[in-house]
This record gives C-alpha cells, structure tokens and sequence, in this order.
C-alpha cells in the first residue's frame, strides 16, 4: 500500500509538472509566461513619449481593425489596458499566424515592442524577429499562443 501511494504521488507530481510546462509555453524557445512586467510601463512610456520599449501585459478589445496591407500585412486591433489607456496592436501575419476569432470584449495577452504615438501608442514585433534584433514577441488568446 504504502509502495502504491509512493508511485501515485509521483505521478501526479509529474503530470502537474507536465502541465505546467505546457501551460508556459516551455519548449517553445520563448518565454510566455503570464504577464510579470510592470503594468505602468506602458503608461510611463506613454507619459515621457518613449518608444522602443519591450513589454508585456493584457487587455480588452476595444475595436478591430481592417488589415493594414501596405508592406507586409499587419493584423490590427485595438486594446483597452486595465489603466484605462488604449493602443494599437499590429501583427504581423507575413512572420506569425493571424489571431482567428477574435471579437469586440476579448481579452489578449501581449509581448511586443510599444512605439509611442498621440493616441495611446502601438504595440508590434509580437511575433519572432528573424533578424535577431527584438526579443521573440507573441500573442496569446484563449489558449493559443501566435508568435
């Protein structure tokens, strides 16, 4: 008895293991683990009109977009920060695959690059860089992660 509580106890500790590595997207060359920055980078980098500044976090969507088609393709949507500020996602659908089903009230979590603007900023490079210049980004919604 005491044998067979010893190898269920290890199996469930690998199982959690198992499943906490899928949930992270481990093995993926990328970390994807929930949303740890800071939720005011964006807001400070909105506030001192910073760009170039990675970072990572959710939001609701506010409003989709149509595609942005000049130069390579760009899945647009915009999302509603729990501060309340607003920006632009861009994706970009050349490099990673488009976010499909995603509706007005949908919540998403980010890693991208955030570029400063007028009216809240754009959050881009949510996909692997293939010249090595950003770290990887992603988008992740209901589950699936796109990068």
């Amino acid at each position: 008895m005491k044998r067979l509580l010893t190898v269920l106890a290890l199996l469930l500790v690998t199982w959690l293991g198992w499943i906490e590595l899928t949930s992270s997207g481990a093995g993926t060359g990328v970390d994807t683990a929930a949303p740890a920055a800071n939720p005011d980078e964006i807001a400070r980098a909105y506030e001192s009109q910073t760009s170039d500044v990675e970072v990572t976090g959710s939001g609701v969507v506010a409003k989709i977009l149509p595609d942005d088609n000049d130069g390579s393709p760009h899945q647009r949507f915009i999302l509603e920060l729990p501060s309340g500020q607003t920006v632009l996602v861009a994706h970009n659908v050349e490099l990673a695959p488009r976010v499909g089903g995603l509706a007005v009230g949908d919540t998403i979590e980010f890693r991208g690059v955030y570029e400063w603007n007028s009216r809240g900023g754009v959050v881009h490079w949510t996909h692997d860089d293939p010249a090595g210049h950003h770290e990887a980004g992603w988008l992740r919604f209901k589950g699936q992660l796109y990068q």
